[in-house]
Formats: C-alpha cells, structure tokens, sequence
C-alpha cells in the first residue's frame, strides 16, 4: 500500500481550504461555542468531523455519483438537509436571556447534552448535499483512480480528523475567558445572530431545490 505524498497534499489543502470556508457547520459550532459550552462546542465539532466519513463513503461507493445523477434525490437530500437546518435556526432565534447572563457564567450543563450536540454536529454535515459532491468532485479529480482503496479511505479519515480538530480549536478559541466575557452579555443576541444565518442557509438550500 504506497501513498502518494503529493497527491495526500492536494487532498489535505484542498479540504483546509474547503473546510476553513464560513459555511453552516462554521455557524453551528460558533454558536455552540458562544451561547452553550466548550465540552458541548468540542462534541459538535467532532460529530461535524464523523459526518465527513458517511462523505467518503458515498464517493468510494458511488453513492455520490447516484446523488449527482439523480436530480429528485438530490433535491430531496436538499429539503432534507434544509428542515434540519430551520429547525436549528429557529430554536437559535428563539433564544431568550440567560438567567446567568452577565453573572460570569455559561449555560448550565444537562444530561444528554454532550451526545445532543454530537448527533446535532452530525447531521449537520450528513444532511448537507453540497458536502457530498464536494468530496465526490475532490476524488474524482485529485485522486488516481490507481490509488488504492485502502489509500483513499485513509485520505478520509485524515480530513475527518482534521475537520474534527479544526473546529475544535474554533471552539477553544470562542470559549476562552477573554472572547467569553465580551460576548456574556449578548449571548441571547448571538444565538439569534446565528439562528439567523443558519436559516439563510436552510433557505438558499431549499430554493435550489425548486425546479
């Protein structure tokens, strides 16, 4: 099993870049990371990561290619994917002044909320369409098709880790003392700031979806 270092780095730059790029899973964990907690922020970013794997599978077995040549399955994934992200949206804009707002503190933890934010991170990423025909077109057009299974499936695993830690440290980075306490107050603000852009999106999602 050889790997093809150049070819890695196109892989892995490509990704960065695409990853990097504001987008529906930037806004979800920028508002986890400045409405709830670092341990939540932390699960939805690494529930955002694991959803890249479900990406590299359907390339690797074609289901991506069912997707793009399919116009009604895609546009159902597109609607899909759009009442998740309203539904998200709207409980963000809904948002209401913490009892702990300007106290110093951060919303209280609850059970369940740790794997509630993995499973929300998760479909966020699965149930956007767009992702996948982004890693269809990344293997289809950096990948030889010599390459190896085995090979292309650790290029998978590889950007869902580095998917998964790049939105960590956003997380880190939003939850720290200093960025915290300038935002305490607004809290509520910016959870509809969020919930807002969000449903931005969940609309453009769904009006392609329009014949």
């Amino acid at each position: 099993m050889e790997i093809s270092w150049s070819e890695f780095a196109q892989v892995a730059v490509a990704h960065l870049l695409a990853v990097a790029s504001p987008g529906p899973d930037f806004a979800l964990v920028l508002r986890q990371s400045l409405g709830r907690s670092r341990r939540e922020a932390l699960w939805t970013s690494w529930g955002i990561g694991t959803g890249i794997l479900w990406h590299v599978a359907a390339s690797l077995l074609g289901l991506g290619l069912l997707l793009r040549g399919s116009p009604e399955l895609f546009n159902a994934v597109k609607l899909a994917g759009a009442g998740y992200l309203a539904w998200i949206g709207w409980q963000a804009l809904r948002s209401r002044p913490r009892p702990d707002d300007g106290g110093g503190g951060r919303a209280p933890e609850v059970p369940g909320a740790a794997r509630g934010a993995f499973v929300t991170g998760l479909l966020t990423n699965v149930l956007n369409p767009k992702a996948t025909l982004f890693f269809v077109s990344l293997y289809a057009m950096l990948v030889d098709p010599r390459t190896s299974t085995a090979v292309q499936a650790g290029y998978g695993l590889w950007m869902a880790a580095a998917t998964g830690l790049w939105f960590s440290l956003v997380s880190v980075l939003f939850t720290r003392a200093e960025v915290r306490d300038r935002f305490l107050r607004l809290g509520h603000w910016i959870d509809r700031a969020m919930g807002a852009v969000l449903l931005a999106f969940a609309l453009h999602l769904a009006t392609s979806a329009l014949p």
